[in-house]
């Protein structure tokens, strides 16, 4: 077989590979191997290239793991030399090898790897650019550093294409500075980053703050990075042929709430922002808060639904499923705690745009505060009836949802509730029954649907244990639950009535409760519908009670 093909690489890996992986000198000869191909063959070959740094990551891995091992610096040295070849090819290699000079908590991705890769992010901005996407969303909370990660792509775009030029467009000119600032500062800070090492031969060419260009290798008419922002005059100013980088279009909740400013932000980014792509081949890396379902990422979602090419990422502060921080990073991570401390201090809407990254329509709530009643105290009498209704959980991120209402004539207090996403039925049938023992209910009706039946009879058992009288039944509800909702809300704000805002916090059930109940919206969708479709079950529960007894009535004897 003749030297310098890739059929005589592949079998000389293979002979490799056949050796002991954990002896260095079997590394290095895997090294030279794959160093001696990319100078005789180049990667320019997609398959080839897969196929060696496939190789050259599971030789780094052994190297590192040796090091852990041994402590011998050979294995570590090997290790750099390894990942400065992948770097040109691999973002996360490239994000590993650029920061090798700093110190770890100074460093941006190793002590946030964890998270990163858990989230998606890395493998999506390799895709990305292998060409398996041509359009990447993602939205955090803020203070995650998702711009950052965007800084870092940028500048490995730069120097894997000097020839080429991108453009980055954000709702400020404070937003694009920075971003400038960022990616020139990760190119020429050669005392805190290895990009000049891993790109020897890309020479910067010149720099201009004022219109926020950089430029490498040769004059181009337009630079390797130009940053602008909306509402700049750009025709014939700016243009690219390889990224768009669209980053917090929106400049905040004043924009958000004018649904006439979001599609002029819609008309902008068609007519501005997209109009300097120079092609088809341009791709799209879109990172904003999701203020709204009409915002551009809304829309995006909308016009690429079904299309594989196009991704949207979303991650919440806290993980719903295991109730943990999705961004407890190793330094200045975010805690769970200092999560529920901003949310004390914020409205529950804007909490869930910014930080479980959920839009929402404010002009098409259902519900709004001021429609609400409210009380201080309830009447200084005994309620005429004391009542509940179950949405049972159903599975996943699906809540528990129970209200415990007291009756006064026709108005009925929501007095106490569980509101619960925890899976233990267990927990859950302990919660119920004691709430409806505490409040010493009387009658309670479950949702049958969803093996509701089953709950009402698990909670129904632990009543009767604990000494509890409650009549309790099951019901399946069989309308449209969307239709439900809506018809039902005129009476639940006329005849129901809420605690005061300072008598609940945001994070106990009743606080989950009105947070939900305030954020349905009849304009997209809705994570969450139980507390909303909870209380029009009520509504029609306490609507055929009124119709039972007063048809009783009629009836009745003289």
């Amino acid at each position: 077989m003749q030297q310098g093909t890739k059929e005589y690489y592949q079998k000389e890996a293979k002979k490799i590979l056949s050796c002991d992986m954990q002896d260095y000198f079997n590394q290095w000869s895997m090294y030279q191997l794959l160093v001696n191909a990319k100078q005789e063959i180049g990667f320019e070959d997609r398959k080839f290239r897969d196929w060696s740094m496939k190789l050259s990551t599971y030789t780094h891995q052994m190297a590192q793991y040796m090091t852990a091992q041994t402590g011998k610096a050979d294995f570590w040295e090997l290790y750099w030399n390894l990942l400065l070849l992948e770097a040109p090819y691999l973002f996360e290699s490239y994000l590993l090898y650029l920061e090798r000079k700093r110190e770890e908590p100074e460093k941006f991705y190793e002590p946030k790897k964890e998270q990163l890769k858990k989230h998606g992010l890395i493998q999506s901005m390799q895709d990305l650019e292998d060409g398996k996407l041509r359009m990447l969303s993602i939205s955090m909370p803020p203070g995650t550093q998702k711009t950052t990660l965007e800084k870092f792509f940028c500048s490995w775009i730069i120097g894997k294409y000097p020839k080429d030029y991108s453009l980055f467009f954000s709702h400020s000119g404070d937003i694009t500075e920075m971003f400038y600032k960022g990616i020139l500062d990760i190119t020429t800070d050669s005392q805190e980053y290895t990009w000049s090492e891993i790109f020897p031969s890309v020479k910067l060419q010149a720099t201009n703050a004022k219109a926020e260009t950089i430029n490498f290798d040769k004059y181009k008419p337009y630079a390797n990075i130009q940053c602008t922002s909306v509402g700049s005059k750009n025709a014939g100013k700016v243009r690219c042929n390889r990224y768009l980088y669209c980053d917090d279009l929106i400049g905040g909740i004043e924009e958000a709430l004018n649904k006439n400013q979001l599609d002029k932000l819609w008309r902008i980014y068609g007519t501005d922002a997209r109009q300097r792509k120079l092609n088809e081949q341009v791709k799209e890396i879109h990172i904003a808060t999701r203020w709204s379902v009409h915002d551009v990422i809304g829309r995006l979602q909308l016009l690429y639904q079904g299309d594989d090419t196009v991704r949207f990422i979303t991650v919440p502060d806290i993980d719903p499923v295991t109730g943990e921080s999705n961004f407890l990073y190793k330094y200045n991570g975010i805690s769970v705690k200092h999560f529920k401390d901003i949310e004390l201090t914020m409205d529950e809407i804007s909490y869930k745009c910014l930080y479980k990254n959920q839009p929402i329509e404010r002009e098409g709530l259902l519900y709004h505060d001021d429609d609400l009643r409210r009380y201080s105290s309830l009447p200084l009498r005994e309620p005429d009836a004391i009542l509940g209704i179950c949405d049972v959980k159903n599975k996943g991120t699906d809540f528990m949802f129970m209200p415990c209402v007291y009756q006064y004539d026709s108005d009925f207090y929501v007095v106490d509730c569980i509101c619960d996403d925890n899976s233990d039925y267990g927990v859950q049938y302990e919660r119920l029954s004691n709430l409806i023992v505490n409040h010493r209910m009387q009658q309670c009706e479950f949702e049958s649907n969803n093996g509701g039946d089953r709950v009402s009879f698990e909670v129904n058992k632990r009543v009767k244990e604990k000494g509890g009288r409650c009549n309790i039944t099951d019901k399946p509800t069989e309308t449209n639950k969307e239709t439900r909702i809506i018809v039902n809300a005129d009476w639940v704000k006329k005849n129901c009535l809420f605690k005061n805002k300072e008598d609940y916090t945001p994070k106990e059930d009743y606080g989950k409760m009105m947070g939900w109940l305030l954020s349905y919206s009849v304009v997209g969708k809705n994570p969450h519908d139980d507390v909303p479709d909870g209380f029009a079950n009520f509504a029609l529960f306490v609507t055929r009670r009124l119709y039972v007894k007063s048809t009783s009535i009629i009836r009745s004897p003289i």
